[in-house]
């Protein structure tokens, strides 16, 4: 395996870990009362949010966070390919990242659309709260 391959999963490996962890750190932040995060849904404005609304946030936001992912592995295939320089070996490993990511890409947009489909008519049909 390529040593730049090795660096790029570091990378986004480093800034997933980066993704996951820095929000976390506010929800320890001390607020104006001297509560640690108690008051958080407060003050973000959650104390009267509906659940259904924070499900359908949730999955929309790690939808989203997945067809990222999906371009930037699309991304990394076609960096392996232009810095391949003829070896047909790099070439077939960047095409592989470019359909994988692809296939991916694909199938996040159809999670993506099953996920709105199934929630705009639960909406519509069951009685609201």
């Amino acid at each position: 395996m390529c040593k730049w391959t090795k660096k790029i999963k570091l990378a986004a490996a480093a800034f997933l870990l980066a993704a996951v962890l820095l929000p976390s750190t506010a929800v320890l932040a001390q607020d104006n009362l001297g509560n640690f995060g108690l008051n958080f849904a407060n003050n973000i404005g959650l104390q009267n949010a509906n659940p259904k609304n924070v499900i359908v946030n949730i999955i929309q936001v790690a939808l989203s966070f997945l067809g990222i992912i999906a371009v930037v592995v699309i991304l990394i295939g076609g960096f392996l390919w232009m810095t391949a320089g003829g070896n047909d070996d790099k070439v077939t490993q960047g095409r592989k990242y470019i359909v994988n990511g692809a296939i991916g890409l694909l199938i996040v947009l159809a999670a993506f659309a099953i996920a709105n489909f199934l929630i705009t008519t639960i909406q519509n049909n069951v009685v609201n709260d």
